[in-house]
């Protein structure tokens, strides 16, 4: 965790985004070092944003707090902070010194990702975070899809971009590729083995398809003669998931 004195020699927005994202850290340990947390809020007291009413109210509720009701009150500083820094609400990250994600907390395995033409950058960005979370080791984006570099991807990501490794390839190599990998291939495609009594190997590549035409042909055929397809029984009056819940679902089973 970073220095108070480090904190302090950033510049001032810099050093109160940071503040920000610390209050969360602190948040999640069963102790806090009281004289840490006293220098942190007198970061805060001290900038541009120590003299908003809910900011001065929440700090006087931290006095004397410790434990599960303290937490409580440095998440809701933490809050009240990034709404006036113009932040959003992040899920539970995990960050390193310098508040990126830290990468060595993620556990990786022989899992890999076939991407095949999602036009949604919102929905590529989502697949990145459930990659990150599942221990996808990397993620091939077939061309003509949604770019991982564009801002929506990178914004629903909320930084698994850079922590996933992923390649932009087009559809002949990556089937080339495919075709001499001896790694178990199946789709996440309608028309397969029920995902309650498919099974799943302990490493291996999925594919997944589209939102409206799903895993093309090529792809879907060669998976077919591999490992087949598993797919998702639905019991509503839709018929059909978002691509994103499916592979959430998918992943986890």
């Amino acid at each position: 965790m970073i220095t108070i004195r480090k904190l302090k020699s950033l510049e001032e927005e810099t050093r109160l985004r940071k503040a920000t994202l610390l209050l969360k850290e602190l948040s999640r340990l069963d102790a806090i070092d009281p004289p840490y947390l006293e220098g942190l809020l007198r970061i805060i007291r001290e900038s541009r944003v120590g003299e908003d009413e809910r900011v001065v109210a929440i700090m006087d509720h931290i006095d004397g707090k410790e434990g599960r009701a303290g937490a409580f009150f440095l998440q809701d500083l933490h809050y009240r902070l990034l709404d006036l820094l113009g932040g959003q609400t992040a899920d539970w990250d995990f960050v390193d010194e310098e508040t990126s994600l830290d990468v060595g907390r993620r556990v990786v395995c022989e899992r890999y990702l076939v991407v095949d033409r999602i036009r949604s950058p919102f929905n590529l960005g989502s697949i990145f975070r459930l990659a990150d979370s599942f221990g996808i080791k990397k993620i091939y984006i077939v061309e003509g899809g949604a770019e991982p570099t564009h801002q929506r991807t990178i914004k629903v990501g909320r930084g698994t971009v850079e922590t996933v490794e992923y390649e932009v390839v087009s559809e002949d190599s990556l089937l080339a590729g495919l075709k001499k990998s001896e790694l178990p291939l199946f789709a996440l495609e309608s028309g397969g083995v029920d995902i309650t009594e498919f099974d799943f190997p302990l490493a291996g590549i999925c594919v997944i398809g589209s939102e409206e035409l799903g895993v093309s042909p090529a792809l879907l055929d060669l998976c077919d003669k591999r490992s087949g397809r598993v797919s998702i029984a639905l019991g509503g009056t839709k018929g059909s998931l978002n691509v994103t819940s499916a592979s959430a679902i998918m992943l986890h089973g």
